[in-house]
């Protein structure tokens, strides 16, 4: 068995497809130091600059002087402190749902959710792109999963309606995670609502980002728990933090608490973390100059892409992917970045189709105009116009 593996990775390796880790030995705003090397970061999910908050940085220290670090146990067992209750509690009220359930990371979160919602052969139907987790969650819930082409809501009505099962699913991305674009979710609801299935979004890239105090990409469609009656979240992304959480009404929470394995036999975050996030949710609901200056920031870079005549496409979140089709272009030109003292990572197949790889490009409330300007002159270097899109 090693010895396969061991072909396989030279094989990815022969294609200009081996990942690397890179060790970041010190991180300030939006700059990192690696290899010696002080780079401007362009590719972090810390979309409101909160991960290295001074506040976020007392609440953990002031929890951990009383409460440890570890929580030493599973939620079910003696973990579930008062810093997780008090972090589920904001988190529900902050989406407009009854219930939330912390869960240790995003991955965890969705294979509970479909492991305990999916029975056998059930029908579960996702957008081509989602999440891996959201696919590997189906699969590994025994599902019959059918997948439609990206956002295309009447193949996926076509493929809700070819299943004779009474139950279905349908999950999608909110906000993709390497394309940027946000899934159709208000037309997704009324189709879920004509075929009696239930509708779950990932909501990952879009919590703290969207809607009027960042409540995600549910509620700036203006859309219920009654209509999205499965949210999920990362606290990693926009919030600084780590970890996720599974919202809903109380009949979703508590049959998660007694079916969903990852939840059920997993150690609880530490609640110090947990004291971290919930003062990272009230700062992400209050300080909405946040989101204003980073949306300030993508119309600039957009904008400016568009003089430059890159190949970028149609996003309007803090994720702006540079298409550029072949594994080894996008490799090169992550590669001349950095050596100009930015960071921006090459995202190449599978993570992304074949012939789709790319730069992806993020933005952050911690950069500021003079950063995207110096992207800007550094991509118009490269003399990428012409490329795919």
């Amino acid at each position: 068995m090693l010895q396969r593996l061991a072909v396989q990775t030279d094989g990815r390796a022969q294609t200009q497809l081996y990942r690397r880790l890179r060790t970041v030995t010190r991180a300030e705003g939006p700059f990192v130091e690696s290899n010696g090397k002080r780079l401007l970061v362009f590719c972090s999910n810390d979309y409101l600059g909160l991960a290295q908050d001074p506040r976020l940085i007392a609440a953990w220290k002031q929890a951990a002087d009383s409460s440890g670090v570890g929580s030493g146990s599973a939620h079910l067992i003696c973990g579930h402190r008062r810093e997780h209750a008090e972090l589920e509690e904001v988190l529900a009220e902050w989406t407009g749902r009854e219930r939330a359930l912390l869960f240790s990371t995003g991955y965890m979160a969705n294979l509970g959710v479909m492991q305990a919602l999916l029975q056998r052969g059930e029908l579960c139907v996702q957008d081509k792109l989602n999440h891996a987790c959201l696919l590997d969650g189906a699969q590994l819930a025994g599902a019959v999963l059918k997948r439609y082409p990206h956002t295309d809501v009447e193949s996926a009505e076509r493929q809700l309606r070819s299943h004779d099962e009474t139950c279905a699913l349908l999950a999608t991305d909110g906000v993709f995670s390497m394309d940027g674009d946000i899934a159709p979710l208000r037309e997704l609801a009324a189709l879920c609502a004509r075929e009696n299935a239930t509708l779950m979004v990932d909501d990952a890239h879009g919590l703290g980002v969207l809607g009027d105090d960042g409540a995600g990409s549910v509620m700036e469609a203006g859309l219920s728990e009654r209509e999205v009656p499965v949210l999920m979240a990362t606290l990693g992304k926009a919030l600084g933090c780590s970890g996720a959480f599974v919202a809903g009404p109380t009949a979703l929470i508590e049959g998660l608490i007694q079916f969903a394995r990852t939840y059920i036999y997993t150690t609880a975050m530490p609640p110090a973390l947990a004291a971290a996030t919930r003062c990272a949710v009230t700062l992400a609901r209050t300080e909405n100059w946040r989101r204003e200056k980073l949306q300030v920031l993508i119309r600039r870079f957009r904008h400016g892409a568009e003089q430059l005549g890159l190949p970028l496409m149609p996003s309007r979140t803090a994720i702006q992917p540079l298409l550029l089709g072949d594994a080894q272009a996008a490799l090169d030109a992550s590669r001349i970045l950095e050596a100009q003292g930015l960071l921006a990572v090459a995202i190449r197949p599978p993570t992304v189709p074949q012939g789709q790889a790319r730069l992806r490009i993020t933005l952050s409330a911690a950069h500021e105009e003079a950063h995207i300007d110096r992207l800007l002159d550094a991509l118009a270097s490269l003399r990428l116009a012409g490329a795919p899109v």
